[in-house]
């Protein structure tokens, strides 16, 4: 058998999940009344809402920590750990390294929303506001890490990472064995890599579908030009799918390859109208990038006919002005 080249095995998935139990949330998996009716399937929601740090990410973020410890121990963190973040990743290396007793500073682009800002400094880090994109905010990270000894937590192109991730994967075919689809928001790779690793292992015919943005989609460009490219970071609803996949990416590139189906990309206008519907019919107050794989079912027509399908309902970082701005959009 020939081993991936990208380190995300089913077994570093289940040792994630025995790193994370106790830290990381055993989310919900619930099906949706409403969505079900409305596309003549069984749509479930897997709450990843409902983490502690309010998003998938804490997963990834805590089995890294958590490992690094395990396999150099608790001193080789004593000068910290350091990431930047479009938000999410952020918050859960903030959680995970408060929770762990790990000093943080998090880097953050001009364009993060201030009310990620926000929950980031009430977990106890620093935060370090650093120009335009997350590559700006990445300078500083390794000026930290070459100058100051603090470890790279990376959001999400580390098997450690995307191992974490993985174990929504688990969690779904526990609770759904049958399940036909999952569709997952996709950026950096580590959350659709990670899930796709797991279900492809457990049940290979599932299909796995990836959602882009429509503008600014690093790992979409990268795979239309078969290898990874460098791509302006755009101001977006879903802000937490934006940045860079690294020119020098070395697991979630060929990782998404493996296991993606297919691949989609939604307008600001589909994941306004998404966010919205899942507040109206679900009572879900999420994040853009949250209601993507709502947004490409709504946008694109995808056949889920009499299939059982999965959305990852990634994380609740809104404020109320982003989604008013969402509202004002879907025309509601």
């Amino acid at each position: 058998m020939v081993q991936p080249t990208h380190g995300v095995t089913l077994a570093s998935i289940y040792e994630a999940r025995a790193r994370i139990r106790g830290q990381a949330a055993r989310t919900p998996l619930v099906r949706s009344l409403a969505l079900s009716e409305r596309f003549d399937a069984e749509i479930y929601l897997k709450l990843e809402n409902q983490q502690p740090s309010g998003a998938f990410k804490l997963r990834g973020a805590t089995n890294m920590i958590a490992a690094l410890m395990e396999r150099q121990g608790a001193e080789s963190l004593q000068r910290g750990v350091t990431t930047a973040s479009t938000g999410n990743h952020g918050r859960a290396v903030a959680f995970a390294a408060a929770r762990l007793g790990v000093p943080a500073i998090i880097c953050l682009s001009e364009l993060v929303p201030a009310n990620k800002v926000r929950a980031i400094e009430a977990l106890g880090a620093e935060v370090r506001r650093v120009g335009r994109s997350q590559d700006d905010a990445f300078k500083e990270v390794a000026r930290l890490v070459d100058e100051q000894g603090m470890i790279l937590i990376p959001p999400f192109d580390h098997p450690l990472i995307a191992s974490g991730q993985g174990t929504i994967g688990v969690e779904l075919l526990e609770d759904q064995p049958s399940l036909d689809r999952v569709i997952v928001g996709l950026s950096g790779g580590g959350l659709l890599g990670g899930i796709g690793a797991a279900v492809k292992a457990i049940r290979p015919a599932l299909q796995v579908t990836g959602v882009s943005l429509s503008r600014g989609a690093a790992m979409w460009e990268s795979l239309q030009a078969g290898q990874p490219v460098d791509v302006e970071e755009v101001e977006s609803l879903g802000d937490s799918l934006g940045g860079g996949i690294g020119l020098d990416n070395a697991c979630t590139y060929a990782l998404v390859r493996e296991v993606m189906d297919d691949h989609v990309q939604v307008s600001e206008p589909a994941i306004a109208r998404a966010m919205v519907d899942l507040l109206e019919h679900e009572k879900m107050l999420v994040e853009g990038a949250a209601a993507v794989g709502l947004a490409a079912l709504d946008e694109h027509g995808l056949d889920i006919r009499g299939q059982k399908v999965a959305l990852i309902i990634s994380g609740n970082g809104v404020d109320l002005a982003t989604f008013d701005r969402a509202r004002s959009l879907a025309g509601r």
